[in-house]
This record gives C-alpha cells, structure tokens and sequence, in this order.
C-alpha cells in the first residue's frame, strides 16, 4: 500500500450506449448551473417595434433636399429608437386591479406602487430575481381603521417618494386624510380631518372632502401640498398633524355664487428665475392658476380661467425642469404647453385621446433635464413627445388595447415605468443606456423558486414580517422592533395581543350561540327577559300556589272624618 502501483481500481465497464450510464455521476461534489446573463437580458427584450411615428415635416423652401431627406428617414428610424430606454422591458404583476401610481425613491433602489385595491405595494429590486417578481410589502392605509361592522378601504390616488430623502411617501386616497407613510410600509402620520359643517374653508384644519392629489415641495422635504374637493390646497408639514401649515381656498369665477369647484390637479417646481419655487394647480372648471411656492397665498400670480373644457378632469400637469414651462393634459382631448413667464395663453396644443372620464388618475412627465414629455394613451401606446412642439418622437405600444394610465422617468436609473389598466407595471430599459434597477434584476441568476421564498404565503404581511424571521412564542413584537431598548417601560407595558388567523374569523362565536343553550339572553335586558313570564305566572303559580287559598287578607279600619279630628286633630300633619 506504499504506492499506487501495489493495487488498481477496477471500473465499471460499460457500452457507450448503455442506458445505466444516465444514472452514474460524471463527478462528485455539488452540482451548479450557471446561467447565461447575455441570454437572459436578451430574452427580456421587447417585440414591439421601436419606429418613430409619423408627424408632419416642417415646410421647407427647399425642394431638391426633399430627396435627401427621404433616403435618410429609413436610417433615422432605427437610431430613434436607441435615443430612449424602452428597448427592454421587466414586467411586474403584484396588484389586482387598475395601476393609479407608480414612484421610485431617488436612489432607485424601491418601486412604489398604487392601485385600485386599495393597497400600496414596496418593490426592491436588490431583493428580486428573474424569477421572483414580487414586492417585499403589502400595506392598507386604512386598515387600522377596520372594525368587524365595516371593513371598507379606499382606493388609492396617488403615491410619492419625498424628492430629496426618499425615507417617507405620500399616500392619498379616496378619503378626506391623507398618510404619510416610511419606506418600509409603516405609517407614520395621518392628517387631520376638517370640520365640513364650517363654511370658509380658511376656518378649518384640514381638508372635509376627498383629496385628488399631491405632491412634495421641490426643496423642503418636509412640506408636501393635497388638492381637494373642497375646492382648497392645503400644505403640509409632515411633523404636524393637527393643521395644515397653509390653506389656499380657490374661488372660481364660473362656479356661481358658492365659488366652489374641485381641484383635480397640483404640480411644485422650480420657478424660471430659480429664486423661488411655483405651485401651478388645475380645477374642475378648466381653470389654471399659478401660485408663487413660498407665500403668500392669497391670491394667485396669474390665472386662466379657460385654460380646458370645464367640467372636464384636468388629471395630468407638470412643470419643467427649469421652471419655464407647464404642461398639461386635460379630460378634452387636448395636450397643452404654457410658459410660467408669459401664462395667459398656451404656446402649443395637440389633440391627445384622454382616459380622465375612466381614470382620473391619468398623468403626463417631464424627462429628466426636460429633453422629452412622457404620457400615456387609451390604447396602451408610451408617447414620447418633443417639448417645443409636442410631436410624438417615438410611439410604442406597451398593453396593447388596455389603457396606460400612469407613467415616470427616473433620472438617476434612465428607465421608464408606467402603470396600466390590466394591473401590469413594465419597467423599461436599455442594457447600455440604463443602470441599475431592472438592469441588476436581470442580470441575477435565477432563483429556484420554493413555496416557503414567498413570504404572502407563510408569514402575516399585517405584521411586517420576513420570511426569515424568527419569533418566539410569548415574546412581544413591538420590543423587537424597537430594537430592545428600554426594556423597564417594555414589562410595564402590555403585552401586545397577537392576532392569530383563528381570532379574525371568530368561530368560537358561532359554536357557542349553536351549542349553548340560552346564550343569546346574555344580549337581553333582565327585566325585559322576566316580565314576558308575568302572565303565565299569574295563570300557572307553580311558586306560590301552595298558600294562595290560605293567605289571609289584610283588612284595614276606615275611620270618619271626624273621629279621626277628635282622636289626632290636634297633632299636626306630617309633611309628605
């Protein structure tokens, strides 16, 4: 045994086409399958056509270019396509039912998105592969306000990331309150409500009808702007719940007497002179108004009192990068180009198909640097438009035939995400153009799925839990998630009543009122319950029917008027 050659290994001997080779091992040790990377981006690739569509050419003195021109748009059309990050494409299907917002912190690390279920999913895409397209949190702003009578949410209107720190976003819903919430999915804050029987809306703290929108101050991350139904904007300050910072009560001109109308629509930017910011707000009677950012609110620095049809929802308004222009897209078919300088009549409109009678939620975006306008169309079409004459650029269907409603260009990431009708989120992408975000995702191998890797399936999403989480029975959840600390005040406290699966459908209830004779005279009043014996008690004395014969009857003396003067006349009378 001192070397090789003192024994030999005998191997099976086996024919090349012998089916028992299938079940050798070529090797020992744990096998991988390493993906190809190239191939799996590939595969994300989008069929639709990326051409540019047809608008009409410019009128040119020039008619022997026409020639050039004509033999050079078959090469333009392949280099427009490349211009934009829409050559891939990521598909996330979380929701339910209609996509009303879709937002990204400014890392781009987190997907945020609303929808129509009245829930607001967190979507990491560090935490995502190929195959596990799924958001990390579920979150119900209303859910809290649940009980076993009423267990109605709302749906959600709009959804943002703060613009600076991205550690907190925005939630409104159909509701008078709006939330902000963390980026993990707790919430943090719930705005006051208003007193609706006050009639100046100056009066009141918070807002009495349904909020439509908001968004955030462009450089204080802790101011944020709802517009209402009740025909006001309210600014916020996020550490203040009790009362909105500042009121801005709009009073319309065409709305009659009551000078009411609802505010459909409220864009925060910068200001052209870039001092300070502009807050531009649309409303339901085709007004548009344009407020200075910093105060004071009261009145507007200018006014359009026709800026779109009235009675038409203005849902889509933003202002450019700079702060020059504003553009906006109304419920009359019509997108519309205005300058903040000069804002009394638009520069440019274009005829665009609105979704705002279905979807008021509908929105139209700036690119990043302003170098493109992004909205979408009721026949699932991404219109990429030019921001001096709001030509389409670049037209690409998306969900052909089902409405796409909501659209956002990241400008750290360079990719687009829109929202449709059909509960799809597509985050589009070019390999070479983007970074990170969907590019990251794709380039992860993918995961081998299991049922215990989905936490919607194992784990409460109430509580916030992972799936890798740990709990021990009998310890308290709200101690962990304060990391520990002050553990004196955590035994004085409570302990937190743990909702299990079994306590929310209340069988106990059920099996007790069936099984349990007379349990429903614990909800009875008792003399109610003992006087409806009464009659039969006096028909059947089964009690006292053994001295009803014998009960003797008690007679009592009636005595004159005057005996009883001359027996006690001279005592006086007891008061009574």
């Amino acid at each position: 045994m001192s070397g090789s050659d003192d024994y030999e290994v005998e191997e099976p001997v086996l024919a090349d086409d012998d089916p028992m080779r299938a079940f050798l091992p070529a090797s020992f040790g744990k096998k991988t399958k390493e993906s190809n990377i190239a191939t799996q981006i590939e595969q994300s690739r989008r069929q639709a056509p990326l051409k540019p569509a047809a608008a009409p050419k410019p009128s040119s003195n020039r008619d022997s270019d026409s020639d050039d021109d004509s033999d050079s748009d078959d090469s333009d059309d392949s280099e427009e396509g490349d211009k934009y990050p829409v050559s891939h494409e990521l598909v996330l299907k979380t929701h339910e039912r209609t996509i009303t917002s879709v937002s990204l912190d400014p890392s781009g690390s987190r997907l945020l998105t609303g929808s129509l279920d009245c829930t607001v999913r967190l979507h990491d895409f560090a935490a995502m592969t190929p195959t596990t397209l799924r958001a990390f949190r579920t979150v119900d702003p209303w859910e809290a306000k649940k009980s076993a009578a009423s267990s109605d949410s709302h749906p959600i209107h709009h959804a943002e990331f703060s613009r600076l720190s991205g550690s907190v976003f925005l939630c409104i819903g159909a509701h008078p309150q709006a939330k902000i919430i963390s980026r993990d999915g707790d919430v943090l804050t719930t705005f006051v409500k208003g007193d609706m029987y006050l009639r100046d809306m100056n009066n009141t703290k918070g807002h009495v009808g349904e909020i439509a929108t908001g968004t955030w101050h462009p450089s204080d991350q802790n101011l944020c702007v709802t517009a209402g139904s009740d025909s006001t904007l309210r600014i916020w300050d996020i550490n203040n719940k009790r009362s909105q910072k500042e009121v801005i009560a709009f009073k319309s001109k065409a709305a009659g007497s009551a000078g009411r109308t609802r505010m459909t629509a409220v864009a925060w930017g910068a200001s052209a002179q870039g001092s300070t910011p502009v807050l531009v707000a649309a409303a339901l009677d085709g007004s548009l108004v344009m407020y200075s950012g910093n105060g004071p609110f009261t009145r507007p620095a200018a006014e359009i009192r026709e800026a779109h049809k009235a009675n038409t929802w203005t849902g889509g308004i933003d202002i450019s990068s700079d702060g020059r222009m504003v553009v906006t897209r109304g419920g009359d078919n019509l997108i519309k180009l205005w300058d903040t300088r000069k804002f009394n009549k638009p520069l440019i409109t274009t005829e665009h198909a609105s979704t705002s009678d279905r979807y008021p939620m509908t929105n139209i975006k700036y690119a990043p640097n302003s170098t493109s306008i992004i909205t979408g169309s009721s026949s699932g079409h991404l219109h990429i438009l030019n921001p001096g004459n709001l030509r389409p650029e670049l037209v690409t269907p998306i969900t052909p035939g089902v409405p796409l409603i909501v659209v956002d260009w990241h400008a750290k990431l360079n990719q687009v995400i829109t929202g449709s009708a059909n509960a799809e989120v597509h985050v589009l992408y070019n390999p070479e153009m983007s970074n990170r975000g969907a590019v990251d995702v794709m380039s992860k191998a993918p995961k081998k799925r299991h049922i215990d890797d989905d936490p919607s399936l194992t784990t409460d999403q109430t509580l916030g839990l992972s799936a890798d989480s740990i709990i021990t029975p009998g310890t308290s959840i709200l101690g962990k998630r304060n990391g520990g600390a002050n553990k004196a005040k955590d035994i004085k406290r409570p302990q937190v009543q743990q909702i299990t699966p079994f306590m929310r459908s209340q069988p106990d209830e059920k099996h007790v009122s069936q099984n349990i004779p007379l349990s429903q005279m614990l909800h009875e009043d008792p003399r109610e319950a003992l006087l409806k014996y009464a009659d039969i008690a006096k028909k059947d004395p089964r009690f006292t029917g053994a001295w009803k014969d014998t009960q003797p009857v008690t007679q009592y003396a009636d005595l004159s008027d005057e005996e009883d003067a001359a027996d006690g006349g001279d005592k006086k009378r007891v008061k009574r």
